[in-house]
C-alpha cells in the first residue's frame, strides 16, 4: 500500500492538532498507510520510505521553523531520491497576516527542490491549510481535505498490491 508520512513541529499544540486533521483525511483513503511523527523523530529513512510527505510547521518570521528546516537540510544526503514523491504543507501562526502562506510556500519550495510533486488546491487555502491560533472546525476541515487529496494522489502514483 502507498504510505503517507505526516511530520510536524509543534510547541503550543496547535500544529499537532492540525496534523491530526491532516491524518484524518489521509486515513479516509483506502489502501493508504498513514504515519504521523514529530519532526524531531523524523529521519531521512522515513522520508525515503514514504510515498507522500506532508510537513507541518508553526510560522516563525514568515517561514518554517528551524526544526523543520533541519530535516530538509539533512535530506541533502539523499538528494535526488525523493524525486516524484507527493508533498504538501500546513502551518499555524499567531494571527491572520502573520506569514502562514509564506511558511507553507517555504516548505513547498524545499519539496520542489527535492523533485517532489505538489498538487494545487482549488478549494480552501491554496498553499495548504493553516490556523491562526488554535485550529477552528473550518481549519480542521481544510486540513482533512488536503490530507485526503494528497493520499488520493499518492495512491494513484504509487499503487501497491496488498
Amino acid at each position: 500500500m502507498a504510505t503517507v508520512l505526516i511530520s510536524y513541529h509543534s510547541e503550543t499544540g496547535n500544529t499537532e492538532l492540525l496534523a491530526q486533521g491532516v491524518a484524518a483525511g489521509v486515513r479516509s483513503v483506502p489502501e493508504v498507510i498513514c504515519l504521523v511523527k514529530k519532526i524531531s523523530e523524523t529521519t531521512t529513512d522515513d522520508l525515503l520510505e514514504a510515498d507522500g510527505i506532508i510537513i507541518g510547521s508553526p510560522t516563525y518570521f514568515g517561514i518554517m521553523s528551524a526544526e523543520v528546516k533541519k530535516v530538509f537540510d539533512l535530506s541533502e544526503s539523499v538528494y535526488g531520491k525523493m524525486e516524484g514523491k507527493v508533498g504538501g504543507a500546513f502551518t499555524t501562526s499567531g494571527g491572520l497576516g502573520s506569514g502562514h502562506e509564506s511558511t507553507n510556500l517555504s516548505i513547498i519550495m524545499a519539496m520542489l527542490v527535492s523533485g517532489m510533486v505538489i498538487p494545487g488546491i482549488t478549494t480552501g487555502p491554496h498553499y495548504g491549510p493553516f490556523a491562526a491560533g488554535k485550529p477552528t472546525q473550518d481549519n480542521m476541515n481544510n486540513a482533512q481535505e488536503m490530507g485526503k487529496k494528497i493520499a488520493e494522489l499518492t495512491r494513484k502514483l504509487f499503487p501497491r498490491e496488498f
